[in-house]
């Protein structure tokens, strides 16, 4: 979390000075009532249908004004995008003044997370976007290597790819820099394509591609050229270890990807399943097993190629048993409007691994889909617990890692739901 000395460059608020509204006229996005009441409250997002207008040729940094010509601030502007701007800060920026404001942010954001780093974990998220209010930067560390993803149309500029790679240089001399944008957002945005060579390489002729990182006194394996999101799911990384305080017996890991919660269970488990539909995604999950043998040669581990429901459904059916169950399965909402089948997505699996557990039991439940809140989510958990006839006690409610920080006044931020259970 923010120091003491944290708090200067990472504010929201940077006022050159007053401005008045004639000052914005003709020049500023306009928006809605109801925008403008969220941005107040603390929020930075404004969706495409409350921006009431636009000036003619806006640039990629725009004031923002509401339906009565008074100033909320700067914002970046996506004109591709659902959430058409994202503010940066409550005063009038121009581009200059927001690259220096960029790089103390940067600068302040990154040596937040260094005490977070040492001989246990050397990997980490370094720049979590809205949380640490650069909105459409997404950074990460993986032992020497550092990811980086642009996801607003604003950003994909030189000047900031230039200015991120010299901070992180900077702050981290990393052995490369690699920039790998996410093909769903980039069509979304319509973000140009990036260069396939680093944006910084300690050594030019042979860039740093791929490397081994730790995760908790594990050992994992990244490739820059493969896997989802950025690489591991490092926001699991304390519930990994969680898991592995109330594991015992024999234990289930469903949707493992890379066997991240596998290999944290095979620490208190003498047999470990893992299933994920990817063969890829289990490749690299017995390749960080091999990583990790002589530290887990008292577990039994194995990989299952198959789909979740379909292998649940058989497997709760046949009386298959187990110890501990962890469910880690992706977001299934990803929009409001796919909320009501996400829950019965999560009841589904939920009911069918408690029917699986053996009385006295741990089960592990997530649920990465932001539409999907707390209380729905444990709502959803509770029925499956009714539906099944077992006596679900709560252990722990779980968010994501500390490098994942949460906003309250950005919900979206809090996106991640762990709990973990005992069932009788």
């Amino acid at each position: 979390m923010p120091g003491r000395n944290a708090g200067k460059h990472a504010k929201l608020d940077q006022r050159p000075g007053p401005v008045k509204p004639a000052e914005f006229e003709g020049t500023a996005a306009v928006i809605s009532r109801r925008a403008a009441d969220r941005i107040r409250t603390g929020h930075v997002w404004v969706y495409q249908s409350d921006v009431e207008s636009i000036p003619g040729e806006p640039s990629c940094l725009i004031p923002v004004v509401d339906h009565r010509g008074i100033p909320l601030g700067t914002a970046l502007y996506s004109p591709a995008s659902q959430i058409s701007l994202r503010m940066v800060s409550t005063g009038l920026l121009d581009w200059r003044q927001w690259l220096d404001l960029l790089r103390a942010r940067l600068q302040s954001t990154i040596r937040m997370r260094l005490p977070m780093l040492n001989a246990e974990t050397n990997a980490c998220r370094l720049v979590f976007s809205e949380a640490d209010a650069m909105p459409g930067i997404i950074a990460d560390k993986y032992g020497d290597l550092v990811i980086l993803q642009l996801v607003t149309k604003a950003l994909d500029r030189d000047d900031v790819r230039a200015l991120v790679a010299s901070v992180l240089k900077e702050e981290l001399s990393p052995a490369s820099i690699i920039e790998r944008p996410d093909p769903r957002i980039r069509e979304l945005e319509q973000l140009s394509s990036p260069s396939t060579a680093p944006l910084y390489s300690a050594e030019s002729e042979h860039p740093l591609l791929s490397t081994d990182f730790r995760l908790n006194g594990l050992t994992f394996h990244y490739d820059a050229n493969a896997g989802q999101k950025t690489g591991a799911f490092l926001d699991q990384r304390e519930n990994y270890a969680a898991v592995a305080r109330h594991a015992h017996g024999e234990a289930l890991d469903v949707c493992t990807y890379q066997g991240g919660f596998a290999l944290h269970l095979a620490r208190s488990c003498p047999r470990v399943t893992g299933v994920d539909i990817s063969r890829a995604a289990l490749e690299v999950a017995e390749k960080n097993l091999s990583a990790n043998a002589t530290q887990l040669q008292a577990s039994n581990v194995d990989w299952i190629e198959a789909n979740a429901f379909d292998l649940l459904r058989d497997w709760s059916q046949s009386g298959a048993a187990y110890d501990t169950i962890v469910l880690d399965p992706p977001a299934f909402a990803k929009s409001k409007r796919a909320v009501e089948g996400a829950l019965r997505g999560y009841k589904e699996l939920n009911l069918r691994a408690m029917k699986m557990l053996r009385s006295g039991g741990t089960l592990l439940t997530c649920s990465c889909s932001h539409h999907v809140s707390l209380a729905d989510f444990q709502q959803i958990v509770a029925a499956a617990a009714g539906d099944a006839g077992r006596r679900v006690r709560l252990i722990e409610r779980r968010g994501a890692a500390a490098d994942h920080p949460v906003i309250l006044t950005i919900p979206e931020t809090e996106y991640l739901k762990c709990v973990i259970c005992a069932v009788d």
